[in-house]
């Protein structure tokens, strides 16, 4: 004989129902993991190697020291590990991934490679790259480098700009390359060891302290933004139980950070190297008052 229910219980029955259909996608939501994998995009593997080949071969023809080498070689690694690891992977998925990735791009790569060059491995191009700059005018100057440097971070962070790169590939190339451009040509008026022209004493500190904090707000704008402001980030799942805001502030925090932490360690550098200097022209004050 068959049994009925009472209406009450089917309604229960059917909301169990809906309510059991509606979590499964819930729970895979927030247990989504995000893109882990490893990559060999053959545009910059090409690069990447090309220049370690040019590199290494000046290096044996100068016998110069292993640490320049190490250093230069450290550049090309971290490089590497930017385009090619999962931290470029996971930059397509977390907020916080593609700041450590931009920053890995913009400051210590070229801060590592230029390190690991000197007077003799450049002799080569010394005189085309003096010579280029200059012909390039104010282009050349520390004040296009930190307008470059700056406007390249802030202009890359607009959300349609930002979410651009990350949906179309040949956009994300081309901020990728403007990032390692503007660094590099930021770094090289610091690091560069045949150009120190147009940056003398109290130069380098202002030049340092301008750009960072310049760019360090950007981080803390990032950080404090009210809601999360990059469409792509925001229709991903929550990837490592990180929403979009979350995620988005922790990497404006990175930012903010990293930009404090380059700024302290060079400045420190900064002071010393001015210290030697000033006890080398002293001595030289010395020696020719003797003569």
């Amino acid at each position: 004989m068959a049994h009925t229910l009472p209406d009450g219980a089917l309604h229960r029955c059917h909301a169990l129902r809906q309510s059991t259909r509606m979590t499964v996608p819930a729970i895979a939501l927030a247990a989504a993991s995000p893109n882990a994998s490893w990559s060999l995009s053959p545009g910059p593997l090409i690069v990447l190697g090309g220049l370690t080949f040019l590199y290494v071969r000046r290096w044996r023809q100068c016998n110069a020291s292993v640490w320049r080498l190490l250093l230069f070689l450290s550049g090309i690694a971290v490089a590497a590990i930017a385009l090619f690891s999962p931290v470029d992977s996971l930059g397509e998925d977390l907020f916080l991934m593609h700041m450590v990735q931009h920053i890995l791009l913009l400051d210590i790569v070229p801060i590592l490679c230029i390190l690991g060059l000197t007077r003799i491995l450049l002799r080569p191009v010394a005189r085309p790259l003096l010579g280029l700059e200059r012909k390039l005018g104010p282009i050349a100057s520390p004040v296009f480098a930190i307008t470059l440097y700056v406007g390249a971070m802030w202009a890359w962070h607009i959300p349609a700009l930002y979410d651009l790169a990350l949906e179309h590939p040949l956009v994300h190339i081309l901020e990728h390359t403007f990032f390692t451009a503007a660094g590099a040509l930021y770094w090289w008026h610091i690091l560069s060891p045949i150009r120190n022209r147009h940056l003398a004493g109290m130069g380098p500190v202002v030049y340092m302290t301008t750009t960072k904090l310049l760019v360090g707000a950007l981080g803390i704008a990032l950080t404090f933004a009210p809601e999360a402001l990059y469409a792509f980030y925001k229709n991903q799942p929550r990837y490592w139980g990180l929403s979009a805001g979350t995620d988005q502030a922790i990497g404006g925090l990175i930012m903010a950070l990293e930009q404090s932490i380059i700024m302290g360690i060079a400045l420190v550098v900064l002071f010393v190297r001015a210290l030697a200097e000033s006890e080398r022209e002293e001595q030289r004050r010395e020696r020719f008052g003797e003569a």
